[in-house]
């Protein structure tokens, strides 16, 4: 399948961006990867956390392109996310940092979709609107909401990904999102938007005007479409 996308990634309101995103494209291979990871705010060096996790997991997708994509590639691509993050706390005298993630894989017309944290991913179907949305990893605590899986400095345990796998089919749109956008906009806005007739940049214009006026995050995303 052919497959076309759009990115946004900037810093909103805060004093510097600690999202990362990366998009691999590999069409001798029949296959495109898009990962969106962001740092969590409360710790220092988020975006090193982020950058580390997304670069970790995006160079196992791009040393194992003769491996089928699977539950157990994602696990181990994410256990090289956890020795990651672990040897930049280690450089950086064992500061204590994390990330969220949020990726899929498209090998043919297979999608496969893993997360950890509360940074998501929406598959819209024109026909059918909404067919997936990851669930977030949080839990409240004292009226605060708390990121309960995620990668961190010496915590493999946190690190466990949620996977699903679909069918795509011609048309389909996939976004991939930190928090900070999604939080900007009420949810039907949102799946409408992705759904609009417009080129896939006109939308992310639409979203970035909309994190501009309401948000007060980092905000960074990857928009697909299935040709």
């Amino acid at each position: 399948m052919k497959i076309k996308y759009a990115t946004i990634c900037k810093t909103g309101r805060r004093s510097n961006n600690e999202d990362c995103f990366n998009v691999l494209k590999m069409p001798e291979h029949n296959r495109f990867m898009g990962i969106v990871c962001d740092g969590m705010g409360g710790h220092s060096f988020g975006e090193v956390a982020s950058e580390a996790v997304c670069n970790a997991i995006s160079k196992y997708w791009q040393d194992n392109t003769d491996t089928p994509d699977s539950d157990q590639k994602v696990v181990m691509a994410c256990r090289k996310a956890c020795n990651a993050i672990n040897q930049k706390s280690y450089d950086l005298s064992h500061a204590e940092m994390g990330t969220t993630m949020v990726m899929v894989s498209i090998e043919g017309d297979k999608a496969t979709i893993a997360h950890v944290g509360d940074s998501r991913c929406y598959l819209l179907r024109q026909s059918e609107g909404l067919l997936y949305q990851t669930e977030d990893h949080v839990r409240i605590d004292f009226g605060w909401e708390i990121v309960s899986r995620c990668f961190f400095s010496y915590r493999p345990e946190v690190a466990v990904p949620d996977i699903r796998q679909f069918t795509i089919q011609k048309g389909d749109r996939i976004l991939l999102c930190s928090d900070g956008l999604y939080k900007s906009m009420a949810p039907d806005i949102l799946q409408t938007r992705m759904l609009d007739d417009k080129p896939l940049e006109d939308i992310l214009d639409v979203f970035d005007f909309l994190c501009q006026k309401q948000g007060d995050d980092n905000y960074t995303a990857i928009f697909i479409e299935i040709e």
